[in-house]
């Protein structure tokens, strides 16, 4: 564990497990590395799209969408510095600037096709 996540509020607690969970999934299943990157956002729309495109069953990758849209998240916040809050077990991202977004609802927008986590990211580090 680095200091960064030693010190890093309660609230991120399952959305890094959930990033870190998708990162190895990704690697293993899909061969697709994920870095923490602003620009590995764009492999992960395009990764959300071809699941859409199999018209897999929304049940089947709902873990996968929540694990790709806290690695957005993740990348938000190394990005701005921003922090996970929580909430009635929903969590968001809060930029330093106070505005609140949601990566994990954003990946299920990209599965129904009317999303982009790489957009979300854009506008959030902005």
């Amino acid at each position: 564990m680095s200091a960064q996540q030693a010190t890093r509020p309660p609230a991120s607690a399952k959305p890094l497990r959930w990033a870190a969970d998708a990162v190895v999934t990704m690697r293993e299943g899909a061969r697709l590395r994920l870095d923490y990157s602003a620009p590995s956002l764009w492999r992960v729309d395009r990764m959300i799209e071809g699941i859409r495109r199999e018209q897999t069953p929304y049940d089947a990758v709902e873990s996968v969408l929540r694990g790709l849209g806290a690695y957005a998240g993740e990348v938000i916040a190394r990005e701005t510095g921003a922090e996970w809050w929580a909430s009635g077990g929903d969590h968001w991202i809060r930029t330093p600037d106070g505005r609140l977004w949601d990566p994990i609802d954003e990946a299920r927008r990209c599965y129904a096709g009317d999303g982009s986590l790489r957009l979300l990211c854009r506008d959030a580090c902005a």
